[in-house]
């Protein structure tokens, strides 16, 4: 169980960690936000290996709340955590499939061996999620997993870096 969690505003593609997650779109081929900008610093490995997971394991896209891994092609990290948060809704509750999504995120890395982990706030950009309940659902999600490696929040906005901080209870580093 993870109680300690770091908060930094920082772009997610410059944070080391043994594995970098992304807030990807089903189709795990690129996009926007924070998944463009994985694909666009780590390089053409990261989208073969997502194109391969589409050809063999993964043909009709990865589903909201659920994680897979890929190399982290040229980003100072081992593997890239592929999750797809949920689009918010202001009539459907899909508040547990935004806790899957970090909660198989971490299940991916204990599989993987993985001792740091750093997370964006997954949902909160395009896909509308409220920052402060993103914040709340990721930090509870985290605390509330068996993981026992090092947690990390790369936040780019000081909105997301704030709630995150009150969510977490934590001063954390910029």
């Amino acid at each position: 169980m993870t109680d300690a969690i770091e908060i930094v505003r920082a772009d997610i593609t410059t944070v080391e960690a043994d594995a970098i997650v992304n807030a990807a779109n089903s189709s795990l081929l690129g996009g926007g936000g924070v998944d463009g900008a994985i694909h666009r610093r780590g390089g053409p490995a990261i989208l073969e290996a997502c194109r391969e997971l589409r050809r063999t394991v993964l043909p009709d896209g990865l589903p909201a709340g659920d994680a897979v891994h890929t190399t982290a092609g040229d980003l100072p990290a081992r593997w890239v955590i592929h999750t797809v948060g949920p689009v918010w809704s202001a009539r459907d509750d899909r508040s547990a499939v935004l806790a899957s999504a970090y909660r198989r995120s971490l299940e991916v890395a204990v599989e993987l061996g993985a001792a740091s982990i750093v997370f964006p706030a997954v949902s909160a950009g395009v896909y509308g999620w409220p920052m402060d309940d993103a914040a709340r659902i990721a930090v509870e999600s985290v605390r509330a997993s068996p993981y026992d490696g090092s947690v990390t929040f790369a936040l780019f906005s000081a909105e997301a870096e704030e709630a995150f901080r009150r969510r977490a209870g934590s001063a954390g580093r910029s």
